[in-house]
């Protein structure tokens, strides 16, 4: 009798654990579809921008639209 608790216990132990790395293993997917959203934003950001640099190399560039906001 004490040996069929003993592993009953063990079973809804090993069910408790189960279930905290399926929480785990979630939350980590959905940091990394996260960082990835934003690694793609960003690569689109840096394609743009070297898109835009070939593409008007004799253009000025106004030395205000350079400043940051708060000068």
């Amino acid at each position: 009798m004490d040996d069929l608790h003993t592993l009953e216990q063990r079973i809804t132990d090993l069910e408790i654990k189960a279930s905290f790395a399926e929480d785990t293993v979630e939350q980590l997917n959905a940091v990394v579809v996260r960082q990835q959203a934003q690694i793609d934003r960003l690569i689109r950001e840096l394609v743009e921008l070297r898109n835009r640099a070939t593409a008007e190399p004799g253009a000025q560039v106004n030395l205000r639209d350079e400043l940051p906001p708060h000068y």
